[in-house]
């Protein structure tokens, strides 16, 4: 598929990466400092969920208290085996700068040292944690994440219904990793590659054979009764024919999606380059379905909010 020319000429600047495989791991796997200072108008908290040992990052406005805003729980990406809470999160950042939202990031543990379903059982703790222990309302908490970050985010949120978390108000899937089986026709002319995408599915699931529909999305036999969804991805990107095929069978259980593929976005586009053109419609668009969401939960808040210190579903 044809890239946008303008996004063309900036991944041709920039420095060539070796080929992803067991062997170059380690030398690939960048650890993201947070891309704030503390004179920001950010308050900052680090906790730790007990009994698990997962990291959290808690941002928000230095103005208001995190039980009482809306929350974004963030889910960074990077292929199941790089990346850390603060990757990306460059994207829920400019959320809490214009819609006052609480942002809390989770770093959950890596593929290949953690397989199966442990990266989405850690999300499925940060996010119980957010309800039970920040008091979040529920009807306004979003979850969202890029690449790897947001196929977990389609998997917690599936967690969420099937174990009677009460509602979430919605999810933002960026570009998601959703489907093991690798099933596109063509490697795109960008970042992430067939076999870059080969190595991180065998790096998280191994010889497994039996495969969660919470680990790879895309397996889950009925998308009714989920949040409303919003999901983007490139239409010269790898993940393009199994998000948008993911957006219909939401809107065939009758579900709500509204599902964006950005003409010649390779994937993660809008992340390395957010200075492009396309990068930017991608960003406002996304922020303008995150703004009504928020606006329509607004007056319906706290229906369903646990009390805080409640004890929810494991």
């Amino acid at each position: 598929m044809p890239l946008d020319p303008e996004l063309r000429t900036l991944l041709a600047t920039m420095p060539p990466a070796p080929p992803l495989t067991a062997e170059t791991l380690d030398q690939i796997r960048p650890y993201a400092a947070p891309p704030f200072t503390p004179g920001d108008a950010i308050t900052q908290r680090e906790v730790t969920i007990p009994g698990t040992g997962i990291p959290l990052t808690v941002l928000s406005p230095a103005s208001v208290l995190p039980a009482d805003a809306p929350c974004v729980y963030w889910i960074h990406g990077g292929g199941m085996v790089m990346g850390n809470r603060y990757s990306q999160i460059d994207i829920p950042l400019e959320w809490l700068a214009e819609l006052g939202v609480v942002v809390v990031s989770v770093d959950y543990r890596l593929a290949p040292e953690a397989q199966g379903s442990t990266p989405v059982e850690d999300c499925y703790a940060g996010l119980v944690w957010i309800l039970e222990e920040l008091g979040a309302d529920p009807s306004r908490v979003v979850v969202a994440g890029a690449s790897a970050g947001g196929g977990l985010a389609a998997g917690v949120t599936l967690l969420a219904r099937d174990r009677g978390l009460p509602s979430l108000a919605g999810q933002i899937l960026i570009g998601p990793m959703l489907d093991h089986r690798n099933r596109a026709t063509t490697s795109e002319p960008g970042t992430w590659t067939r076999e870059a995408n080969e190595f991180a599915w065998r790096s998280l699931l191994g010889d497994r054979n039996d495969i969660s529909p919470y680990v790879s999305p895309a397996l889950a036999d009925d998308l009714s009764g989920l949040p409303p969804a919003y999901i983007d991805a490139g239409s010269a990107e790898l993940f393009r024919d199994e998000d948008v095929a993911y957006g219909n069978r939401i809107w065939a259980c009758g579900g709500q999606a509204e599902v964006h593929v950005w003409s010649g976005g390779f994937h993660g586009f809008d992340a390395l380059f957010p200075g492009a053109a396309l990068s930017a419609a991608a960003r406002i668009t996304r922020t303008g379905w995150l703004s009504r969401l928020l606006s329509r939960n607004r007056h319906m808040s706290g229906a369903s909010s646990p009390r805080r210190g409640t004890k929810l579903p494991r």
